[in-house]
C-alpha cells in the first residue's frame, strides 16, 4: 500500500520538477525575463538622468542668462562688448 503512495508521489514530484525545469515559463526564461529587466532598467536610469540633465538646462535657458552667454562663448566664439579678445598662435616649427 505504502509502496503505491511513494511511486505515485515520486512520479508526481518529477512531473512537476519536468514543468519547473522544461516546461512553458520554466525557470530559464525567468532568469532570462529578470536579466533583461535589469538591462532595461539600467537604460531607463541613464535616460531619465539625461531627461533631468536636458530639463534643468532648458530650465537655466528659459530663466537665466548665464547659460546662454556660456553657450554664445564657448559654441560661437562670441565675446561681451568692451572685452577684449586674445588669441595665442604657436610658432610653427622650422625644419630645412
Amino acid at each position: 500500500m505504502y509502496r503505491w503512495l511513494i511511486v505515485a508521489l515520486i512520479i508526481l514530484f518529477i512531473g512537476l520538477q519536468y514543468r519547473l525545469w522544461f516546461g512553458e515559463n520554466n525557470l530559464r526564461d525567468i532568469w532570462t525575463l529578470n536579466s533583461k529587466i535589469e538591462l532595461q532598467q539600467e537604460i531607463n536610469q541613464e535616460l531619465n538622468q539625461r531627461n533631468s540633465e536636458l530639463e534643468a538646462e532648458v530650465q537655466d535657458l528659459k530663466q537665466g542668462l548665464s547659460a546662454l552667454e556660456e553657450r554664445a562663448r564657448s559654441e560661437l566664439g562670441m565675446i561681451k562688448e568692451g572685452e577684449t579678445f586674445f588669441q595665442l598662435v604657436e610658432p610653427a616649427d622650422e625644419k630645412n
